[in-house]
């Protein structure tokens, strides 16, 4: 693995922040002592601007080259936490009971402040680096309100680049692919209403369980038989709950919850339509009546091609390697910055470790060089001093 010399020197201070942020985790939009640390760090590392305050608590820092070229590159981490009760008892397991860093945004974090040291120190590339820490990625869309803050176009950035640890990867090795890569993320609510009654005279009701439970199996219907077999959609009621709690009551009122993630703007317009069109349906034909409400989440997030080849590139010259990612079901609000500007997303290896979103998920701190090799290795391969 070819990892910078200054990166490497700073290890042990890196791993020291790392830990610190796992203790303090923060969920999005409340990451003020977060925040706090980041631009505190900018400023000791010499950091040409620091701007606070973007979207509620983002952070944004200008590093200007050895010449001022006219190239700018944004390079994006993310740092909220989840509300998830932390079980790896590890000596820097979260302080705050019910939020936890289960997602490595702390890592993201240090690895972006490592890369930022680095560049203000050597400023070994013709450019501006513009690097930016987002709050709220963990569904409160803060590359989005970063967006409407005005990101790109205040500080001039042209390409935008992202980085996210993966357990499963080997430690330290990298992985991506161009296109589509992350899903779509919308919800839904469906509020099914019959008649209730006496369990003993089913007759005398439109009984919205039974009713409700058709309309759970008839989603499935959208991917088995509405949707190109070749393309990736999934359909998931994720919550089913009456207005009865008796055992001898049919209830009045079945309310479900699920989410629809895709992998291509017309497959999600699909899978609006087509749920909205069973529930209502089915729950007709049983005589009772079905609202949807459905509500778009993120966006496919797309990468675009040479940004991704490129990205590749600069991992292979880090790691040694740099394998084609498997497409991913889950959402990333990165999906924003990459509908604003080309660029492309990462993933880094964690090794052999609990899944992101587990309570006993750990990263490891071994990567943390990795990850600031590649930022820092993005910058110079794409901007080069001249």
């Amino acid at each position: 693995m070819t990892i910078l010399p200054i990166i490497e020197d700073s290890a042990s201070e890196l791993t020291a922040i790392f830990k610190d942020l796992h203790a303090h985790p923060e969920i999005g939009f409340t990451e003020h002592r977060t925040a706090g640390v980041v631009a505190d760090k900018l400023r000791e590392y010499g950091v040409d601007e620091i701007h606070t305050g973007i979207a509620g608590t983002g952070v944004v820092g200008i590093v200007k080259g050895s010449r001022e070229g006219q190239r700018r590159i944004g390079l994006r981490a993310d740092m909220d936490a989840l509300p998830i009760h932390e079980l790896t008892n590890l000596p820097y397991a979260s302080r705050t009971a019910g939020v936890m860093h289960a997602c490595g945004h702390d890592s993201h974090t240090t690895m972006l402040l490592g890369a930022a040291k680095y560049l203000a120190e050597t400023r070994n590339f013709d450019g501006t680096v513009v690097v930016i820490f987002q709050p709220a990625e963990e569904g409160g869309g803060g590359g989005r309100e970063m967006c409407a803050d005005g990101l790109m176009e205040r500080f001039g950035i042209q390409e935008v680049y992202g980085m996210h640890n993966w357990p499963g990867i080997p430690l330290g090795q990298f992985a991506i692919r161009p296109g589509a890569f992350f899903a779509s993320t919308d919800q839904f609510e469906i509020t099914v209403e019959g008649k209730g009654g006496h369990a003993a005279k089913p007759h005398e009701t439109v009984d919205s369980t039974l009713v409700a439970s058709h309309v759970v199996l008839a989603l499935q219907s959208i991917a088995s038989r509405n949707a190109d077999p070749t393309e990736q959609i999934v359909v998931s009621v994720t919550s089913f709950e009456t207005s009865s709690k008796a055992f001898n009551v049919i209830a009045q009122r079945v309310h479900m919850k699920g989410t629809v993630r895709t992998m291509s703007p017309e497959l999600r317009k699909l899978g609006q339509e087509r749920l909205t069109a069973i529930a209502e349906t089915t729950a007709r034909a049983y005589g009772a009546e079905a609202k949807v409400n459905y509500m778009k989440g993120y966006p496919v997030m797309i990468n675009h091609g040479a940004e991704t080849e490129f990205a590749a590139e600069v991992a292979r010259e880090v790691s040694g390697d740099c394998a084609e990612a498997p497409l991913i079901m889950g959402g990333e609000d990165f999906a924003y910055m990459l509908e604003e500007r080309p660029g492309a997303y990462i993933l880094v290896g964690n090794g052999d470790t609990a899944s992101v979103h587990h309570p006993e998920y750990d990263f490891s701190d071994e990567a943390i060089p990795a990850g600031c090799s590649w930022w820092a290795g993005v910058v110079e391969r794409r901007m080069p001093a001249a």
